[in-house]
């Protein structure tokens, strides 16, 4: 038999079949490896060669993706010129391009006007493109001949669109060249995603094994070892996705790499390539959310990767949704962890699916950047975030608030700004570790729904043991007068006062700084919509200072010598003060941690609550008794009256703090009773 032509590039006479379109096939010169396959796809049999083919391809696929990726950097560099253009060296070598043409590419490129780009060996460049396309459709249509006619009919249609001529380019044509358009639109990067699909059908479907999950190719012996490395991975959470489709996973062999591919979810532009050549490993990844791309590569920071792409533009201003593309290459030092490394890679990817959607339902619950902390929390430690929105995502959410709290986190109020960040957050998480559990658990919506309104009320009162908290520095402060006074009116052997010069200043700057607690704490209670009895135990404890900073006022005016007699009740006056700041404070303390449940913490905010009951009572009798010795003396009117005010202030800074043990015990009595 005669076959015209010496080589591949001069190959005619084939039968229509294997045409593309119309044109001759022989335009995918120096495509094919070998003769005897073209001779083979001549005489009829292509279902022999078509592993060959797809692989081919496949491998044309991941140029494409390079290439394209390449023509949205010139765009974005010539509308900045001036700037480094970005770094696309990894990308090229892992898909086998030619790197210095495509750096040459962006360093000359210029903005013409008039939306016209200019760069040296761009016609060269798309040219390439359309090639790579042809090679992906001619070997769709040897497996699925429609298909194949159907992909050639609308690379013709985009062709038509597209006219590059002295290296020139207009921005609207890169963009049907790039983007990912709505689905009533059509481009040609869509065109290449739909064909990457098909080849992946196609490739599955004439496997010649299945390995640990993965249908398979051309493998040698030794490859086997390594796929079961990712699919160890891919497998051990897999079941993460629940009903959602994806994560089928092909390997084949290449050359001298073997490659493994995973569709990961439904989105078009969303694919991982990983081609493993010895101990290194080359991780390609393509997404049409540049965020999610950060968050996928940031998972692998235990082994160190160099990613490349990541500074990449987005191309928005080329219109439709541009898509990265993210390079990773990993230099293990021993098959053993580049073996640990194929498996973290599979383990990660079902946290891909879905991943942006996600993001979104947290971001109305609190900022962006704390919502993808979430994420990879969740990612880290193989929860994940497709349990939570299988369960209803942020309809869950509300649902707890409406049944738990619902007048604790008014409508539209955010989460955060209720619960504050960090409680926020923390729910957030266990909400997606509740919701997780509750599908692998088939336990039924409702239970988790209780688990999650349970949760909630937990971090509630956690937020009001954290307004106690401050509570408590509060009367940190009123101590803090109260011993001053006690300084102040001590008897001494002398006879004679303690110098009380300093006392009224210090005591009006601790007053002033727990004026400044006071609103910060108002604020708070306000914004965390916290129980109201903690509202009013702020307000009596504030009555309660600004009686002991008129007490230091005043006994700062004191004679320098009184009596002893009137000294001693004096002293016990404020020696009561003291102590019942010194109780209320260790009551509320106790009853920041009765919400845990402890039974002493409530015995020990009971007996608070006692002592400054009987604290009230021993200020009042000292009280009447340093106004009986007033009376029964025969003092000038200064001493009199200051001694007199003296002890009005302390006595009724008593009774503040009586009311705040009233207010105590209907705190932790309420919640008692919850």
């Amino acid at each position: 038999m005669h076959f015209p032509g010496q080589g591949w590039g001069e190959f005619d006479g084939l039968p229509r079949s294997s045409k593309i379109g119309g044109s001759n096939i022989a335009r995918l010169s120096g495509r094919y490896p070998a003769m005897k396959t073209h001779i083979t796809e001549y005489l009829g049999h292509v279902e022999v060669i078509l592993p060959a083919l797809i692989a081919e391809g496949l491998t044309a696929n991941d140029r494409a993706k390079v290439r394209m990726s390449a023509l949205q950097a010139v765009v974005q560099r010539a509308q900045s010129l001036g700037a480094e253009p970005p770094e696309l060296t990894a990308e090229c070598r892992a898909a086998g391009i030619d790197s210095t043409m495509i750096r040459s590419l962006l360093l000359g490129a210029r903005a013409a006007g008039n939306g016209v780009t200019t760069a040296p060996g761009l016609s060269q460049l798309t040219d390439d493109l359309w090639k790579d396309v042809e090679i992906m459709i001619h070997a769709v249509q040897a497996g699925d001949a429609p298909a194949g006619i159907a992909a050639d009919g609308r690379l013709s249609a985009i062709r038509a669109q597209v006219e590059i001529g002295n290296d020139e380019i207009r921005e609207a044509q890169v963009a049907k060249l790039t983007a990912v358009p709505g689905p009533e639109d059509d481009s040609l990067h869509r065109l290449v995603m739909d064909l990457h699909k098909a080849l992946n059908r196609l490739a599955a479907a004439c496997a010649q094994e299945i390995v640990a999950g993965a249908s398979v190719y051309g493998l040698r012996p030794d490859d086997k070892p390594v796929i079961q490395a990712f699919m160890r991975g891919l497998e051990r959470t897999r079941g993460l996705k629940f009903d959602h489709p994806g994560l089928d996973t092909m390997a084949a062999r290449r050359g001298s790499r073997l490659v493994v591919e995973n569709d990961i979810g439904t989105t078009d532009a969303h694919v991982l390539i990983v081609a493993i050549e010895g101990a290194t490993v080359t991780v390609t990844h393509t997404d049409v959310h540049k965020a999610r791309a950060k968050f996928f590569t940031a998972l692998f920071d235990q082994f160190p990767v160099q990613w490349s792409g990541l500074d990449h533009g987005q191309g928005d201003e080329l219109g439709g949704q541009a898509f990265c593309l993210i390079t990773g290459r990993y230099d293990a030092e021993t098959s053993e962890r580049r073996d640990a490394f194929l498996e973290a890679l599979g383990a990660a990817l079902v946290f891909l699916i879905d991943w942006n959607k996600a993001r979104k339902v947290l971001r109305t619950l609190v900022d962006n950047a704390e919502a993808v902390r979430i994420l990879d929390w969740a990612a880290r430690r193989e929860i994940g975030h497709r349990g939570f929105l299988e369960l209803g995502g942020s309809e869950l959410v509300a649902s707890a608030v409406r049944h738990a709290t619902p007048a604790r986190i008014g409508f539209g109020e955010r989460l955060s700004d209720a619960l504050g960040r960090g409680e926020a957050v923390d729910f957030l998480k266990a909400v997606l570790r509740i919701s997780t559990e509750a599908l692998r658990e088939n336990r039924s919506l409702r239970v988790a729904r209780d688990e999650i309104e349970a949760e909630l009320l937990r971090r509630f009162e956690r937020t009001d043991s954290t307004l106690l908290a401050v509570v408590v520095r509060q009367a940190g402060l009123a101590r803090e007068i109260a011993a001053g006074i006690a300084h102040r009116v001590a008897p001494q052997p002398s006879g004679f006062l303690q110098d009380g010069s300093r006392l009224a200043a210090r005591a009006r700057r601790i007053e002033e700084k727990a004026d400044r607690l006071v609103v910060e704490t108002r604020n708070a209670i306000a914004r965390f919509a916290a129980a109201p009895t903690i509202g009013r135990l702020v307000n009596s404890l504030e009555g309660a200072i600004d009686e002991l900073e008129q007490a230091a006022f005043i006994a700062s005016l004191l004679p320098a010598c009184l009596e002893p007699a009137i000294l001693q009740p004096l002293a016990d006056l404020t020696a009561a003060a003291v102590a019942d700041a010194e109780a209320i404070a260790a009551g509320i303390d106790a009853t920041a941690e009765i919400p845990e449940g402890q039974r002493t913490d409530f015995e020990d905010a009971l007996a608070a609550t006692r002592r400054v009951a009987d604290l009230e009572h021993a200020a009042d009798q000292a009280e009447r008794a340093v106004t009986a010795l007033v009376f029964r003396s025969e003092w000038d009117v200064k001493s009199a009256l200051s001694v007199l005010e003296l002890a009005r202030s302390l006595e009724r800074a008593c009774d503040g703090f009586a009311a705040a043990g009233n207010l105590l015990h209907e705190h932790f009595m309420a919640d008692l009773s919850a």
